[in-house]
Order: structure tokens, then C-alpha cells, then sequence
């Protein structure tokens, strides 16, 4: 359902609108991992994460009558956002659902956005419900957070950008470390790398508890989450692998990698210590595997992705006074 022509085709549909973002390093970092590391610094893309590639590629792909009436999405903050900014920028109304316990930050920018945000329960409601009734009501199209073709199309632009930075440093094979929660950015770049960098590896990383996508690849089937919180790394708790994500990863990506708290954390410190970036809980934990999870990996080279860096003040404050 999705082809690495639809992800060359979103790209030029990007092109212009989206950042081609760094490939940072350090040889602090370097130092502590063990190996070569890059950081793919989407924290610093428009909308403050990846997500601003799928929505746009999502938004502009749509039938301009069809988008014309608006769009509607769930998401917990980042996928909100990128949503809510490529429908501002197309001129068309967004309604976004989010949990009430999404970090203010986000809440806060998905207004600024222009959206109309509608907040609900994540352990006592139903968005996929809300989702439905709203869309029927309005006739607004639903932008699916990832188990949408446009949207991982959008998503795999990010693992295009990675092969041609890749080799301006020479890279022929590496592990690719990517935060996952349904799957869409991690599907989206393996799907990208396999036909313009063979030579690398995508590996999901994912929040000790939350690790449906780890143990999915594990046991050969989809596997749901026991709970819908209880981790910092908000950004990257889904229920389960997609429909659509799920046979991309199974086909194409290595082992997962579960990381603690803590460790994101960590991780998000050193990055500001060390790369001048502010990344988020869920987008830090593919950094937080290649930093200390090491034994883990098979090759000298990783590039990770730290995926967004919407975090409130005081997480970032608390990763800092404890870690920093």
C-alpha cells in the first residue's frame, strides 16, 4: 500500500514547505555509544517534529474539494501539530482530538495552530469513536497519526534525507535507530532506505512497557500494550503496530530496543549538553538505545533519530538538574 514511488512523490510535494534537517555528531557522544553515532535532528523540523511531513504530505494529497471541507486527527501532541500547521497553511479548517493529559506545550501550540482542539480521557473514552462522530457530522476526512500511505509517505522522506546525508559522510552501512509508536516514521524510513541505501538497518526503539512494536517483531504477530500511560514518552505510546506499519517493519526492520525513562531522560540532557538540541522523552529514546544500550547493536555506525522536541518546561528542567 505504500511504495518508495509515493515517497519520492511526497517529497516533491515537500519540497519547499519541509526542513532537510542535520545529521549532527559528537565525539562525546561517540565516546559513550562506542561507535560512530549520527543524530537526525527532526526535533528541529517545522512544527517542532517529523510529523509536520506526514500531515502536509497527508493535507496536500488530498482532492482539493474533499480538503476543502477540512480535516480532523487524534494524536497526543506532535502529529496534532503537524496536522493543524499544513491545514493552516493549505487554508481549510483542522479539528484535532487530544488526551487531557497531553503536555500543555502541545495542547498549547495545536491551538496556536488555528485548530479547534477537543480533549478527552484517554483511559475512560474512545477517540477512534469521537473521530467518527465528529467526521460524520462535518464531513471533515480523517488524517490517521500512522497507519495512513500518505502519511508514511510523508514520513519516509525523513529516511531519503538520511541516505543522501549518509553518503556525503561516506556511509555505506549503519543500524538506523527511530522512536516508534504505530510505526509510520519507522515504516516510513525502512520502506525509503531499502531502496536508496540497502546497506542500512532500521531498528524500532521504544519505552520499557510500551514496547508493542519490540514484542510484536518477536513473536511474528501484532501485540497490544497492557496500558495507555504511565511513561514520560507520551509521544510514542499507541495502542499497537498499525495494520500497515506492522508487515513493513516485520519485512524490513531488526529487533526492537526498549530503553527506560530514565535513560530518555539521560539522553535528552547530553543532547543539549552536546548537540545544542531539545528533544522530547519519545523522541530521545532511539539516541537513549545507541547510547546505552550498546550491546544491542551489530554494526560500528548508527544514526538515530530523535524525532520531536515538544517537552514542557519541566521535564526538560527535571532531565537537566538530573542528568545535565
Amino acid at each position: 500500500m505504500v511504495s518508495i514511488e509515493m515517497i519520492v512523490a511526497a517529497r516533491a510535494r515537500l519540497r519547499g514547505r519541509a526542513r532537510r534537517t542535520p545529521l549532527l555528531s559528537s565525539p562525546f557522544l561517540n565516546e559513550i555509544a562506542g561507535r560512530r553515532l549520527f543524530v537526525k535532528a527532526e526535533c528541529l523540523q517545522h512544527s517542532g517534529s517529523f510529523k509536520f511531513r506526514g500531515g502536509w504530505s497527508a493535507v496536500s494529497g488530498l482532492d482539493p474539494a474533499v480538503r476543502t471541507r477540512g480535516v480532523i486527527a487524534f494524536s497526543s501532541g506532535n502529529h496534532a501539530q503537524g496536522v493543524a500547521l499544513a491545514a493552516k497553511l493549505h487554508g481549510v479548517p483542522a479539528v484535532i482530538i487530544m488526551p487531557s493529559d497531553a503536555p500543555k506545550l502541545k495542547i498549547a501550540n495545536t491551538r496556536a495552530f488555528g485548530a479547534e482542539v477537543v480533549l478527552y480521557d484517554r483511559a475512560n473514552e474512545d477517540r477512534d469513536e469521537i473521530g467518527a462522530r465528529l467526521s460524520a457530522e462535518r464531513g471533515l476526512t480523517l488524517i490517521k497519526p500512522f497507519d495512513e500511505p500518505l502519511v508514511i509517505a510523508g514520513q519516509g522522506t525523513t529516511g531519503l534525507e538520511i541516505s543522501e546525508q549518509a553518503e556525503e559522510e561516506g556511509l555505506t552501512e549503519a543500524e538506523v535507530l527511530v522512536p516508534c509508536g504505530g510505526g509510520g516514521l519507522t515504516s516510513g524510513i525502512a520502506l525509503a532506505l531499502e531502496a536508496s541505501a540497502p546497506g542500512f538497518r532500521v531498528r524500532p526503539c521504544e519505552p520499557r512497557d510500551f514496547d508493542d512494536t519490540t514484542r510484536s517483531l518477536a513473536s511474528g504477530r501484532i501485540e497490544r500494550n497492557a496500558s495507555m500511560s504511565g511513561s514520560i514518552c507520551d509521544a510514542i505510546i499507541t495502542p499497537q503496530p498499525g495494520k500497515i506499519t506492522f508487515p513493513i517493519l516485520k519485512r524490513l526492520a531488526g529487533a526492537g530496543i526498549v530503553v527506560t525513562d530514565d535513560e530518555a531522560l539521560r539522553a535528552m540532557a547530553l543532547a543539549f549538553v552536546r548537540l545544542k538540541i531539545v528533544v522530547e522523552p519519545g523522541g530521545a529514546v532511539a539516541l537513549a538505545a545507541a547510547l546505552f544500550h550498546g550491546e544491542a547493536l551489530e554494526s560500528d555506525t548508527v544514526v538515530t533519530v530523535t524525532s520531536g522536541g515538544n517537552v514542557d518546561t519541566d521535564i526538560f528542567a527535571m532531565a537537566l538538574e538530573r542528568f545535565g
